[in-house]
């Protein structure tokens, strides 16, 4: 009897092996913790090594606690001393690019996992197919970061539309490898150009509803509202793992912003010869005393880092289109990723104040026979 249980046991894991083997599909991280919500998956995900350490249980059980990122997301990989892979993987180096194969599922304590799954280095092409990054997000940052260049374009007043100009062409390529954050909301790279380009949206619909609003201001303050996150969240050409900058720590992204601005004022000024700005209206000089104003105060309060309230309207519609974008793409997010606790109910996602709700679904018409 227990040789027959044996038998069948091994019969078990050869159909998983085989199963494993005949349907394995490259998928990102972002993609298999969406499919893994219904269950278990088999599938293949290329990522790089962020971080790779060497644990122990509290028992004294050797593990490597590796940490593995993709162009839209991260994940943990346990790997225990039982694992046929343990000893290659106690061998990675941070900044590795490996590939993962085998069975994901959802764990109720540790969120998305790997099991009965084996590793490889990635070729060259991989490597690069990886760094690019899934097609549809290579179209979406490159359609948004068209906008911005035609948003900037579109700025009647020299001055603020020279200065965007500017920093487009000095950190172009650096703001589109920065994250707008390093969790919660467009964590990964070309994050930043995808929140600005959708706050520039935001502010072209609305401004014709408050004609009240400057929109050469508010357009140049979305540009470089988070503009000292270049320091901050800013991700190198080749990987995905987000260092820290000595700037970026001792001064913070809004400091740095300030100082960004004012740089590039002068550089301008000097560029164009101050003398053709002299009569124009308004002063150039509260032109960027504004503009400083909306970098300052778009956190909306001094608790959260602003060393300014907001205290015109083109700060305050600022201050709330980066919460409405940021706060959005939360939620669209924690839908992905949050465990279910409930039907249509989800657990919470920081910062977002409470568990998640599936939208109502939008009406459609039904369609006459």
């Amino acid at each position: 009897m227990a040789g027959r249980r044996s038998h069948n046991n091994c019969k078990c894991r050869l159909r998983r092996a085989n199963l494993i083997l005949m349907t394995s599909e490259l998928l990102t991280i972002s993609e298999v913790r969406r499919r893994t919500q219904n269950g278990f998956l088999t599938a293949r995900v290329h990522a790089q090594v962020e971080s790779a350490a060497a644990r122990a249980t509290r028992e004294g059980k050797p593990y490597c606690e590796i940490s593995i990122a993709d162009a839209c997301d991260r994940m943990m990989l346990r790997v225990w001393d039982n694992h046929p892979d343990y000893k290659s993987c106690s061998a990675l180096q941070d900044g590795d690019f490996i590939e993962i194969d085998g069975e994901f599922a959802q764990h109720q304590q540790f969120g998305l996992e790997a099991k009965s799954w084996k590793s490889r280095s990635l070729t060259s092409d991989e490597i690069a197919n990886l760094l690019a990054g899934p097609p549809e997000l290579r179209a979406k940052q490159s359609s948004d970061s068209a906008f911005i260049i035609q948003a900037v374009a579109a700025i009647s007043d020299p001055r603020l539309r020279g200065i965007c100009e500017l920093f487009l062409k000095d950190f172009g390529e650096r703001f589109r490898r920065t994250a707008a954050a390093r969790n919660y909301h467009h964590a990964r790279r070309g994050g930043l150009v995808e929140h600005t380009a959708q706050m520039m949206r935001v502010a072209l619909a609305l401004c014709p509803l408050y004609p009240q609003l400057n929109l050469d201001l508010l357009l140049a303050g979305i540009l470089f509202h988070d503009s000292g996150k270049l320091w901050e969240n800013h991700l190198p050409e080749d990987g995905f793992t987000m260092g820290f900058d000595e700037r970026g720590e001792l001064m913070g992204h809004i400091s740095i912003g300030l100082e960004l601005v004012n740089s590039l004022w002068r550089k301008l000024q000097v560029e164009e010869n101050g003398r053709a700005w002299e009569n124009l209206v308004p002063p150039s000089e509260d032109c960027r005393l504004h503009l400083l104003h909306l970098i300052a105060s778009h956190h909306g309060d001094m608790q959260f880092g602003s060393p300014v309230y907001p205290k015109t309207p083109e700060a305050m519609t600022l201050h709330y289109i980066d919460n409405l974008d940021a706060r959005l793409e939360m939620f669209a997010a924690g839908y992905l990723t949050a465990k279910p606790i409930a039907e249509r109910i989800f657990d919470r996602v920081r910062p977002l104040p409470g568990n998640l709700v599936k939208s109502l679904e939008k009406f459609v018409t039904a369609s006459s026979g």
